[in-house]
């Protein structure tokens, strides 16, 4: 029955830095009706998973967690060390791959994610 994500939406207290911010950090082009188009690429996928109201994977108070993936997670490291972002959390490998957090200007962690 479900092809796809259709969107992601979240309310901000400060719209226009967080825009600004979002196109800076992670250069999400965020059109003009404050959004953007995100297309699918190859070897891409979006994971959908629950976490239990207590996991301490990410903080409790935080009730979504983004996951962007990545081509690159050492370029994006560069671009984050250049622009003056730090890491949330040091990049850490898996057998799901590598990742890293960052903190957006509302302190909602970001996880990026090389597979």
């Amino acid at each position: 029955m479900i092809k796809g994500f259709g969107g992601i939406f979240w309310r901000t207290k400060n719209l226009e830095a967080t825009k600004k911010w979002y196109s800076e950090v992670l250069q999400v082009e965020i059109g003009d009706w404050n959004g953007t188009v995100i297309k699918p690429q190859a070897e891409n996928e979006t994971i959908f998973s629950f976490f239990t109201e207590n996991d301490s994977y990410f903080p409790t108070e935080q009730q979504v967690m983004l996951n962007f993936q990545v081509n690159s997670l050492d370029e994006t490291i560069k671009h984050l060390e250049q622009i003056g972002v730090p890491l949330a959390k040091k990049k850490e490998s898996s057998e799901f791959g590598q990742f890293i957090w960052i903190e957006d200007p509302e302190g909602r962690l970001i996880e990026l994610w090389e597979k």
